[in-house]
């Protein structure tokens, strides 16, 4: 009982007139919108992690760097794949970008896919939601992160700098060793990042299952087959002239992992069998017993981009700036079965997507009152899964993405209007091609209310065409012949009667802001026609569960609020106060709920900081996932508690040392995420301690 008495004494406080009043850190100025606006700017919904703020949250995948944030979760599956999940929604509903353009992986194919960025190397990431997501394709209804990491520097910098950090973490014994290099002269600049990490298997309090059968008794205290070896490398350099740069990078990156049993394991048959189904029943729990599924990942990616900054001195001239990016990503994984007690391998299924992407956006002067931009995106895409447990055909999409988006200040009020209209086309083999487009509006508004309040309106319409597991997963198979996809342990079918999927969303904000005290709180409703969705059908095929993507209409409420307060100066230092909270209710047009809500949570934080020291505690308070959907098990609540400190030594120096620790999940709470497809099998990591140093020079 004692340990949820911190949230609400800390609430409490929240409401103490500060004693001293704190400057707050200079605002981030938005890169993946082109008119270049700061958070404070725009009525669009915007996340930005930054800063110290990411070097402390930042960690081994993208969905736990975020997870803790209002709005965003972490979709699991082991503690390898982290997939991001905002306002409910995940997988072809969130973009993930690299600079600008997409990720190149196959990370929204399906849960059990890594994506293929690497926050630890990130020097921001932005968050879009709502009205925003156009910008990017309006494929995106759930929202888009943008990791930004400096690989192709825009202007040669002032002078030779570089970091290096070596982290430990206990719960798996991770090692993760950091390096980041960028110089240059009078108009070369280059930049060079690598990053190195192993790991062994994940510590959990108590069993691995949630129910655990005889067989799996076994698996207390770990999560086998978990392990992880990373290794990934960028070099990038550009030239600057006098209006603009031009610059190209490339990366490597191998990833190989290990997924948790649970994921591709013996699913029990309900109801009475017969002797000879207890047979195949007992041969069919003794292989699954004996079989581990490792993916083996390979990218390669070129990045080719530039900008041109005219300097007009006459208004006459209306273009403001030119930006394009043009990448291409070579991305392969094999998915492995292991036989554990002969050691032997065999590929079951290999995965390929070999992706460009062209992008460019040109921004205009004010023209009538009118500040914006145009661009075209530009898509090209050979996906495939081959082999003997391929269940996806080999299919060629292409997409094409025209958008405009545009502002008016009139008085205290920002107005933002956006449009877009995209085309897909998919060639699958031994499929007909299919076609869809897709049309995005939105429109928003800001209003100044006085020097410290904002109120914000945003509505949007978007459009999404089915994406390639969507529409021809097991393709033409039936039942007795569908292909088990090998990693995520279940049967997926495709529909190629899907349509395009609409979202109109409505969403409200009314944000604060003084030197001592900052917060918003926001209220959404998004409405679907055509939803589509991974349904558990409560069918089996050789005791293996079958999902179908089926479609039709749903709604999401939701509300998410964060504040912050400058306690100011006490017992030799200042404190800083923060809590936040979000929920989301998913309901289908049929009464039944959405699956893999995330669940009601509240948070605080509590830090404080004296010359180069500081600390924190901070807590999360899930409640019950009473809502999973069909055929889907409820996830208790949880508390979670984490806690940190830091020491800078030599700060302001040449060189400048950051010692740290992390204490996670204090308390070795047992936490299943109701957004992971593994919650039943693979829980999050219990305690844990990670250990750091960088160093800056």
């Amino acid at each position: 009982m004692q340990k949820h008495l911190m949230l609400p004494a800390l609430v409490l406080c929240g409401f103490y007139e500060p004693v001293a009043a704190q400057a707050r850190e200079m605002e981030h100025v938005l890169v993946t919108t082109p008119l270049h606006k700061s958070e404070a700017q725009t009525a669009l919904p915007v996340t930005v992690i930054s800063g110290e703020q990411l070097r402390e949250q930042a960690t081994s995948n993208l969905g736990e760097t975020l997870g803790s944030m209002p709005g965003l979760a972490n979709a699991s599956f082991g503690p390898s794949v982290g997939q991001p999940v905002i306002r409910g929604q995940q997988g072809a509903r969130v973009t993930v970008l690299q600079n600008g353009t997409g990720s190149g992986d196959a990370s929204n194919s399906s849960a059990d896919h890594a994506v293929s960025v690497e926050p630890v190397l990130a020097q921001s990431i932005e968050v879009l939601r709502g009205p925003a997501t156009l910008l990017y394709g309006g494929g995106a209804i759930g929202g888009v992160i943008n990791v930004i990491d400096g690989r192709i520097p825009e202007k040669p910098p002032e002078q030779f700098s570089g970091a290096l950090e070596l982290r430990h973490g206990s719960v798996n014994d991770e090692n993760t060793a950091v390096l980041k290099l960028e110089g240059g002269g009078e108009q070369l600049a280059f930049h060079l990042s690598g990053v190195a990490r192993s790991s062994n298997a994940m510590e959990i309090p108590g069993h691995a299952a949630a129910q655990p059968d005889e067989h799996e008794l076994a698996n207390k205290g770990f999560i086998a087959n978990s392990d992880s070896e990373l290794d990934s490398y960028t070099l990038g350099g550009s030239y600057s002239f006098e209006q603009g740069f031009v610059g190209l990078a490339v990366s490597r990156t191998s990833n190989e992992y290990g997924l948790p049993p649970g994921a591709h394991g013996h699913h029990e048959e309900h109801g009475e069998h017969d002797d000879h189904d207890e047979h195949e029943h007992d041969e069919h729990e003794e292989e699954a017993e004996t079989e581990a599924i490792r993916l083996d990942i390979e990218q390669t990616r070129y990045d080719l981009r530039g900008a041109w900054l005219p300097h007009h001195s006459s208004a006459e001239h209306v273009l403001e700036s030119l930006r394009w990016a043009l990448s291409y990503s070579d991305y392969a994984h094999d998915e492995i079965e292991v036989d554990t007690e002969t050691g032997s391998k065999a590929v079951g299924t290999h995965f390929s997507n070999e992706a460009w992407e062209g992008r460019i956006e040109l921004v205009h002067r004010e023209i009538a009152g009118w500040h914006g931009a145009v661009g075209l995106q530009l898509q090209q895409s050979d996906f495939s899964a081959l082999g003997e447990e391929a269940f996806i055909p080999e299919t060629e999409i292409s997409r094409y993405g025209l958008f405009i988006v545009e502002d008016y200040h009139y008085g205290d009020v920002v107005y933002e209007l956006g449009a877009r209209v995209d085309s897909d086309r998919y060639k699958p083999q031994s499929v007909d091609e299919q076609r869809f487009t897709s049309w995005s509006l939105s429109s928003s508004a800001l209003w100044q209310l006085d020097d410290n309040w904002q109120l914000g309106l945003a509505l949007s319409s978007s459009e999404r065409a089915p994406v390639t597991e969507e529409l021809y997963s097991n393709t033409g198979a039936s039942l007795g012949d569908y292909i088990t996809h090998a990693a995520s342990g279940v049967i997926e079918l495709g529909n190629e009667q899907l349509d395009t999927e609409q979202a109109n969303n409505a969403e409200l904000s009314l944000s604060y802001q003084n030197d001592a005290i900052e917060g918003f709180i926001t209220a959404y409703y998004n409405d679907f026609s055509d939803y589509i969705y991974l349904a558990n059908t409560g069918a089996e095929q050789d005791e293996t569960a079958i999902f179908a993507y089926r479609q039709q209409d749903a709604s999401f409420t939701g509300l998410e609020f964060e504040l912050s307060f400058a306690l100011g100066a006490a017992l030799g230092g200042d404190f800083d106060l923060s809590f936040f909270g979000d929920t989301i209710r998913g309901e289908l047009n049929n009464s039944a709920d959405v699956p893999r809500m995330p669940p009601r949570r509240l948070g605080s934080r509590l830090d404080f900081s004296t010359g180069p020291f500081g600390a924190y505690v901070a807590l999360i308070d899930a409640a019950k996932q009473s809502r999973p959907g069909d055929f889907e098990e409820a996830t208790p609540g949880y508390t979670r508690w984490d806690a940190g400190a830091s020491y800078r030594f030599n700060e302001g120096g040449a060189q400048e040392y950051l010692v740290f620790v992390k204490l996670k999940n204090l308390s070795d709470e047992e936490i299943r995420s109701s957004v992971s497809f593994l919650r039943e099998s693979a829980p999050e990591a219990g305690r844990s301690v990670e250990l750091g140093l960088r160093v800056n020079f």
